[in-house]
């Protein structure tokens, strides 16, 4: 068989004893200018004792280490096609393979030194970062130890935006020897990840982008492969940062998800370390986040008749964890190691959002499943009654202690602490009722409203209050009506801005309060709460500017809002029908119900379109009927007088129904044409 030669424009070299006679010959008594001479030598000979010479007198020279000018220079002095060769014939096999390998750990050690000592305008240069597909491709062939000097280089270039792309943009095949020796190395994943978050924003069309998910796709299937037979933590650890990339780049329906659920299995029965433990809570809850239909059947599903059923044990993990970790974790918020655990905690709680959610349709699919049903079309949530009663209770207490620190949490970063000498309150807190002194406790670095613990906090909470009928834990919830006020507002404010116009950028906490709210409205504790708070005029704002928007947008650029108007709809209207006579300062939303152009796309057209399973403009007229029938009810409540007052409102909420129940035409069994009736019959 033929095998590879070393490239004949470099020179072979004579093995250990050449070498120590080259370093030995200049050592750091060779001047910088006798140096540059031999780089800029048109022999590679002469390039080639140049460049020991460089590693030598940089390695021994501290002063010259500092002295940017000098290095940048120096830098200049080599050809860079002259390092791609001497990588080139390093990563071949052949019969002078001991010379190759010295040639290849000599350009690798070159390059790795400049990537230290090069100040960071010539890092990012072409010169430099060009190099990286040849370095990419050494690693097959280096030792161990060069490898590893390889990856600390190739970090280091990755972390500009210019070398994360180039990087990006290598061909799967490329990427291969760095997936290969990922297990061994784990600091290549951040290459990896780093490439595919900065190095992709530059994908101008939809073709690179399905091209480049392709590739991640691709590359996670193989990484799954080569940490087979391992504990995989850090294989997890870098999954759980998926959620960062562009959501065009997150591979759909992967076939790898299977296995990763398996790894998170395996490990957390285990017995981890702490960095295990952080590992697969992060990945669980980031795969749970992404892929919402699969990932809960591949974690919470369990064979019928376990005694102890996966689910329960892991969620009963989860749920230790953040009983443990708060009640010392305000102290910790100044810590350098805050931050992991901030984002543990928040996958940890979203883990458990998702398992609650997992488990309200599983009782919903009880209620509802017939008994002819078909053996696959039972729920594959196996869990023993009497577990199911136990890990209820532990959710309720987790809850509970996850509500206890929320509001000590934002005591300490918004209302601050009016009893306190100024000295002791050290950070200003400006929010929508003034400016407050912070305790001097809170983090340094971020209110809590930043803090991605709090979203996903109260993510779990709002599912918990929604749908268990615990009076006590929603009077508790009760308490912090003052935070999730003021955060709605934050919210609101913040998604107008142009700054804040990606889900990234920002932490939209709306959709879970609403869903909090659902819960808490159904005590009287809550609703005083509510209005102490301003409640009404928080979210029947925000319903105006949803009912307004609708007027001139079509539906379909507006599901989000429509859904966050109709959750809203629903919590006011649940206010409304607990209050005997309806307050003057509600009737301000009758009037402006009152005042709402009906789209186009609302007509009878719109209506058809929407009888013929148009997602978007059903949901616009279930919308606009829950309006309706808000107004109704606030019109209906109100006292004679009042009544008297609004009647040119009520008329013209009587006309609206009216438009649109004539829309409905032909479609009379929609829960919108009876909702609209009620409301006619309501207002007639």
């Amino acid at each position: 068989m033929d095998t590879a030669q070393p490239d004949p424009e470099v020179p072979a070299h004579s093995g250990a004893g050449g070498w120590a006679a080259t370093e030995d010959g200049g050592d750091t008594d060779a001047s910088v200018e006798k140096v540059q001479q031999y780089l800029k030598a048109k022999d590679d000979t002469s390039r080639f004792v140049g460049l020991a010479l460089l590693k030598s007198v940089l390695d021994n020279s501290p002063t010259l280490q500092s002295d940017e000018e000098t290095i940048t220079s120096l830098w200049n002095s080599i050809s860079p096609k002259f390092l791609d060769r001497l990588l080139r014939t390093g990563s071949r096999a052949g019969p002078d393979q001991k010379d190759s390998k010295d040639m290849l750990d000599l350009a690798v050690a070159v390059l790795h030194t400049f990537t230290v000592l090069l100040p960071d305008e010539a890092k990012q240069g072409a010169r430099l970062l060009n190099r990286i597909p040849r370095l990419t491709s050494a690693v097959l062939y280096s030792s161990k130890e060069t490898a590893g000097v390889i990856i600390e280089t190739l970090l280091t270039l990755v972390s500009f935006p210019e070398g994360a792309g180039i990087f990006a943009g290598l061909d799967i095949d490329e990427w291969t020897p760095l997936i290969e020796i990922a297990p061994e190395h784990p600091h290549v994943l951040s290459i990896f990840i780093w490439a595919w978050e900065r190095g992709t924003t530059a994908l101008a069309d939809q073709q690179s982008r399905n091209g480049m998910r392709n590739k991640i796709d691709q590359s996670i299937q193989s990484l799954v492969a080569s940490f087979s037979g391992t504990d995989a933590t850090s294989l997890l650890e870098f999954l759980s940062h998926l959620g960062n990339l562009d959501a065009e780049l997150i591979p759909q329906d992967p076939k790898w998800l299977r296995s990763v659920a398996k790894f998170i299995r395996n490990l957390s029965t285990k017995r981890p370390t702490a960095a295990g433990r952080s590992a697969y809570t992060k990945c669980a809850g980031t795969i749970l986040m992404l892929y919402p239909r699969q990932a809960p059947q591949l974690l919470f599903s369990d064979e019928r008749d376990s005694e102890k059923p996966f689910s329960y044990l892991f969620i009963n993990l989860i749920l230790v964890d953040i009983r443990a970790t708060l009640p010392s974790l305000l102290q910790k918020l100044n810590d350098a190691e805050y931050p992991q655990i901030s984002q543990r905690l928040a996958a940890a709680l979203d883990v458990l959002a998702a398992f609650i959610g997992h488990l309200i349709a599983w009782i919903e699919e009880l209620d509802s499943l017939d008994d002819a049903a078909l053996p696959s079309e039972k729920p594959t949530f196996n869990m023993p009654p009497d577990l199911v009663l136990k890990l209820s209770r532990s959710i309720g207490e987790t809850i509970s202690v996850t509500m206890e620190y929320l509001r000590d949490r934002w005591d300490a970063s918004v209302a601050g602490a009016a009893g306190l000498h100024p000295e002791a309150r050290v950070g200003a807190a400006h929010t929508s009722t003034g400016s407050h002194k912070t305790l001097a406790w809170d983090s340094k670095d971020g209110d809590a409203a930043a803090d991605p613990f709090t979203l996903s906090a109260l993510r779990a909470i709002a599912l918990w209050l929604r749908d268990d009928d615990g009076e006590a834990l929603r009077k508790e919830a009760a308490g912090l009506m003052d935070m999730l006020m003021e955060l709605y507002q934050r919210s609101s404010t913040t998604s107008t801005l142009p700054s804040a116009s990606s889900p990234r950028d920002r932490q939209d906490y709306r959709l879970p309060i609403l869903a909090a709210l659902e819960g808490i409205l159904r005590t009287s504790r809550g609703v005083e709460a509510f209005d102490a708070h301003g409640g009404w005029q928080v979210l029947s704002r925000d319903l105006v500017t949803v009912l307004d928007a609708t007027s001139s947008n079509p539906p379909h650029d507006l599901e989000a809002e429509i859904f966050r108007g109709t959750r809203i709809a629903l919590a006011l209207s649940i206010v409304a029908e607990s209050e005997t006579s309806t307050p003057e300062d509600r009737m301000g939303l009758v009037t402006a119900v009152a005042a709402y152009d009906v789209p186009p796309i609302a007509s009878a057209e719109g209506a058809r379109a929407a009888t013929a399973n148009n997602d978007s403009e059903a949901a616009l007229l279930g919308f606009q009927t829950d309006v309706l029938r808000l107004a109704a009810t606030l019109l209906t409540n109100a006292n004679p007088g009042m009544r008297r007052r609004y009647a040119h409102s009520a008329s013209a909420i009587r006309d609206i129904a009216e438009q649109l129940r004539g829309s409905s035409i032909g479609n009379n069994q929609s829960p919108a044409a009876s909702d609209l009736d009620d409301v006619l019959a309501a207002l007639s």
